[in-house]
C-alpha cells in the first residue's frame, strides 16, 4: 500500500470517528443524558396520576389553603414507599392549576408535587373585573401583608400534610417523605420560597423560614428594592437554592427589573447555589401561558432546559442521587442549554 493510500484510509478513520462522536454528543444534547454518568432528568419510567384537590383550613386565621396534588404511580399491590415532596407557590393572580408540566414531569419521576393556591393574592384578584380594572387590582395585591399571608400557607400547609401523611384511609397516608421537602414558586411564589427558605427581612429576620425545607428553586427571583441590601438579604442563606430567570423577565406588575432578579445570586453564600439565565426568556416561560403585554413566540427549549435542570436538582438534595449531583455540577446543564443561556455555580 502507498504512503498516500495509507494516508487517505488514515483520514476516513478519523472522519468516521469523529463522525460517531458527533452523532453521540447529539443524542445527548437531545436526551439530556450526561455521557459519564448515564444519569438523565428527562427521562421518566411512570406517570404523574391524575392529580387530586384538598383544602386545607387554618383556623387560627379563618383562611383556606386549596393544593393540588401530583402523586407518582403506583403500581397495583405493591408497597409504596413514601417519596419525597415538592411544594409550588403560584405567581401574583394565579392559581393551584398553573404549571401543571411541572408537577407532571416530577410526580413521574417519583416526587409527590403539591400546588398551594393563596387567596388575596390569586386569581380571584382579577377574575369578574373589568380589562381596565384587572391592572390595578393586581398591583393592590401585591402586598408585604400577602407576602406573609403566603409565608404563613407553606408552614399550615406543611403541618396539615405532616396529619394527613399518618391519617388512615386518607389518600396521602403513608405516601410523604417529609424528611425531604423542597420548595419552588413563580414570580411572587419565587418571593415566597425566597421567605419561607431563608431570606432575611428588615423587620422580621428569618422568622419565615420554615426548617422543614431542605432545598428551594426560585422561578424569576427577586432582591429588596428597599431596606436591606441583597447581601444582608440572601448571605445566611443555609440550604441549596436554584435561581431560574431570563434575558427579557420582567413582570407588568411589580418593579422588579432583570438587574434586580440578577442581584440574587452573587448576594448567596457558596455552596450548592445555582443559576440559569434563558436567552429570550420573557416571564410567563416559566409557566404555561402568555402573559398580558407579551409579544415575542415562545421557546420550546426553555421548559426543556427548566424540567432538566429542576429535576437534577431535586433528585440531588432531596434524594441524595451521586450521579444527578455529578450531572449538575458537570457538564449535563450545557447538554440541554442553548449556545447563549448562561449557567453559573458555585
Amino acid at each position: 500500500m502507498s504512503v498516500n493510500s495509507t494516508r487517505r484510509n488514515l483520514w476516513r478513520i478519523t472522519l468516521a470517528v469523529s463522525a460517531l462522536a458527533m452523532s453521540w454528543g447529539e443524542v445527548m444534547m437531545s436526551s439530556g443524558r450526561g455521557a459519564e454518568t448515564g444519569y438523565d432528568p428527562l427521562a421518566t419510567a411512570g406517570e404523574a396520576t391524575a392529580p387530586i384537590d384538598f383544602t386545607v383550613h387554618d383556623a387560627k386565621r379563618e383562611r383556606d389553603i386549596p393544593i393540588r396534588v401530583y402523586l407518582p404511580e403506583t403500581v397495583a399491590g405493591a408497597h409504596e414507599a413514601p417519596a419525597p415532596v415538592a411544594v409550588f407557590s403560584h405567581g401574583l393572580g394565579g392559581s393551584r392549576e398553573n404549571s401543571p408540566y411541572l408537577g407532571q414531569h416530577w410526580a413521574a419521576r417519583g416526587y409527590v408535587v403539591v400546588y398551594l393556591q393563596h387567596a388575596g393574592s390569586d386569581e380571584g384578584v382579577w377574575r369578574g373585573k373589568r380589562f381596565a380594572e384587572r391592572m390595578e387590582s393586581m398591583r393592590a395585591a401585591m402586598t408585604a401583608d400577602n407576602l406573609l399571608a403566603r409565608a404563613q400557607d407553606v408552614h399550615v400547609a406543611l403541618d396539615q400534610l405532616t396529619g394527613w401523611s399518618v391519617e388512615a384511609g386518607h389518600a396521602l397516608f403513608g405516601r410523604l417523605d417529609l424528611e425531604h421537602i423542597g420548595m419552588c414558586g413563580h414570580s411572587f411564589g419565587a418571593g415566597t420560597t425566597q421567605a419561607v427558605s431563608g431570606q432575611k427581612f428588615l423587620m422580621t429576620g428569618t422568622t419565615n423560614t420554615d426548617e422543614r425545607i431542605k432545598a428551594a428553586v426560585m422561578f424569576s427571583p427577586s432582591s429588596p428594592r428597599r431596606g436591606l441590601t441583597a447581601a444582608q438579604s440572601f448571605g445566611e442563606v443555609k440550604i441549596p437554592w436554584m435561581l431560574m430567570t431570563g434575558t427579557l423577565d420582567v413582570a407588568p406588575v411589580g418593579d422588579q427589573t432583570l438587574e434586580s432578579r440578577l442581584a440574587v445570586y452573587p448576594a448567596l453564600p457558596a455552596g450548592s447555589k445555582y443559576e440559569v439565565v434563558l436567552e429570550g426568556a420573557q416571564h410567563s416561560a416559566f409557566g404555561d401561558r402568555v402573559l398580558m403585554g407579551e409579544r415575542l413566540e415562545r421557546n420550546p427549549n426553555h421548559h426543556r432546559v427548566i424540567l432538566a435542570l429542576s429535576t437534577a436538582f431535586w433528585d440531588s438534595y432531596l434524594r441524595d442521587d451521586a450521579a444527578a449531583r455529578a450531572w449538575l455540577d458537570g457538564v449535563g446543564p450545557k447538554s440541554v442549554m442553548e449556545e447563549k443561556d448562561k449557567w453559573q455555580k458555585k
